[in-house]
């Protein structure tokens, strides 16, 4: 029994010891000067459902971690290998240690291998180096940025704003106008009447606006002759109460003149609410009979001699609407001219920024620019493809399928083929980072390479192409092609054109071709200084 459990206590530790990693450990290299960057690299093969999860730590042991790179992910037919970097600095010379870093896997902690690395003094030869005085004081911008000086212009001319609107109200209160009273409502009606005639709305095609007005006199002249709610009735409400105060107060109203109002107010609101439009008869007819209604109602109405005080307290109540009226007439004087005010200084401080700063520092810096906030932003330095290329970029390269990019039967050449952009060809920007592997030995001309790219630009719809080339190292001495020049680009959706300007990097390592592809409207002097930054960082990891 013993010797049996001898046994599968070492078959079970065989078992364990020949369990996969799950974290795999590596780094770039393991001696380096102060204060420069080792890249150390975890990799994780799992599965497409398994969850994932990095530390995030600002210190490894004595290391500091002065990057955490994005997560980069290789898809390995029905598994996925994930790629986490991390760049560690130490700034005392000395041995360390990168200790085990816990990777939690499906909830569970997997660690990593312990490293050790080696820090290095640089060594200053203070009898040839040259020795400078010191500089002056750099000044630095605020970290605040510029945005608080937009914010404190919106507050200026708010509170300009608010100086003038009470500056208007004041002058206003000062003034006297004169406000016209009618006597009776009858000849408010009459008045009213005339005007609207004279405003030739109907003619001028404004119908609605006409009914509106003329069945408008006709319900205010009843409310204040008859005293019942005809402003805010229906047309059959209306009509009711018409005929209820009618038999009330023994007015002589005959049915023709009732069914003559109802015509009319039925017609408008056929008008306002059913877009019907009356023929130019019809609508001489309706203001005949809003007319003579207001006539005969008036006439209908018993003659009583009113008391003095109550014609003194009609005419003070008119008094007071045609006060209430003027105020709210002035208080819209105010805000428009107030608004308008304004707006005046807006387009004066704009004028004055265009004189002085052009009309490109206007626009870029109020209206805003993409590629302006593109060269502005934080950039990001990291590895794209096998072989990598490195490179900074203001944005984080995205991964698309090649399979759906590309023709089948330029995948089936290749081995391995990742292709990572940012924006696209008939946008104002774009940048394209692409390495491949033949499956078979390939002589790789660099020159017909980037040929073929523009004939992927001529697909995509560019037109009048102009190429030039020239040799193209980086700071570590891999040589490559560039290719250079403008184009037009036509956007086959909409048919407008955009002349581009292009660069495009193409090497050749280990039977496969590295590019990169940047592209901007010609104009665009970010976008020159974006090209710029990026073509100075390309570096390529050297194949084995």
């Amino acid at each position: 029994m013993k010797s049996k459990l001898v046994l599968f206590l070492c078959l079970l530790s065989i078992t364990v010891w020949a369990q996969p990693k799950k974290v795999t450990t590596s780094i770039d290299t393991t001696k380096n000067k102060i204060g420069a960057e080792f890249q150390l690299t975890l990799k994780t093969d799992v599965d497409t459902l398994s969850k994932v999860k990095f530390p995030e730590s600002k210190f490894f042991g004595a290391l500091e971690v002065i990057q955490s790179y994005k997560i980069d992910t290789v898809r390995k037919g029905e598994r996925y290998e994930l790629i986490k970097k991390y760049g560690l600095t130490q700034f005392d010379s000395g041995k360390y240690t990168i200790p085990r870093i816990p990777v939690m896997i499906n909830g569970k902690v997997s660690f990593s291998d312990s490293l050790k690395v080696e820090v290095n003094d640089v060594k200053v030869d203070t009898l040839k180096q040259k020795m400078y005085d010191i500089k002056d004081i750099v000044k630095v911008e605020s970290p605040m940025g510029t945005w608080w000086i937009y914010v404190l212009i919106a507050l200026l001319i708010a509170i300009a704003g608010f100086f003038i609107y009470k500056f208007i109200k004041k002058i206003q209160t000062k003034e006297k106008g004169e406000v016209i009273v009618f006597k009776t409502p009858i000849e408010k009606a009459t008045t009213l009447l005339q005007q609207l005639e004279g405003k030739e709305l109907w003619q001028k095609g404004e119908i609605k606006s006409y009914y509106s007005e003329l069945t408008d006199i006709a319900r205010n002249y009843i409310e204040e002759e008859i005293h019942i709610p005809a402003m805010e009735s229906t047309t059959s409400e209306l009509i009711e109460g018409l005929r209820r105060a009618a038999k009330q107060k023994k007015l002589k109203l005959s049915n023709e003149t009732v069914e003559n109002l109802e015509k009319v107010l039925k017609q408008a609101d056929l008008v306002k609410f059913a877009k019907v439009k009356p023929l130019d008869f019809e609508i001489e007819e309706d203001k005949k009979r809003i007319s003579n209604s207001i006539v005969t109602i008036h006439k209908s109405i018993p003659e009583m001699v009113e008391e003095d005080d109550e014609l003194a307290l009609w005419n003070e109540q008119q008094k007071e609407l045609a006060r209430l009226q003027k105020l709210k007439k002035q208080k819209r004087i105010r805000i428009i001219t107030t608004i308008g005010i304004v707006l005046g200084m807006i387009v004066i401080a704009l004028g004055s920024l265009i004189y002085f700063k052009g009309f490109d520092y206007v626009k870029d810096n109020l209206i805003g620019h993409p590629t302006k906030d593109l060269v502005e932003g934080e950039w990001v330095y990291s590895e794209y493809g096998n072989p990598g290329v490195k490179v900074e970029t203001p944005k984080v390269l995205k991964r698309i399928d090649a399979e759906k990019a590309l023709p089948k039967e330029t995948i089936a050449l290749l081995k391995e083929m990742q292709i990572f952009i940012y924006g696209s060809m008939i946008d104002n920007f774009y940048l394209g980072v692409s390495t491949a592997t033949f499956k078979q030995e390939t002589q790789i001309n660099l020159e017909q390479a980037a040929e073929g790219s523009l004939k992927v630009f001529e697909v995509q719809g560019a037109r009048n192409i102009i190429v030039k080339t020239e040799d193209f190292d980086t700071q570590k001495g891999i040589s490559g092609k560039k290719a250079y020049g403008t184009l037009v680009m036509i956007d086959k959706n909409n048919g407008k054109s955009t002349k581009l300007y292009y660069e495009i990097l193409v090497f050749a390592q280990s039977n496969g071709l590295q590019q990169i592809t940047i592209m901007h409207e010609e104009s665009d002097k970010y976008g020159k200084q974006i090209a710029e930054r990026v073509l100075n960082s390309v570096e390529l990891k050297i194949a084995d």
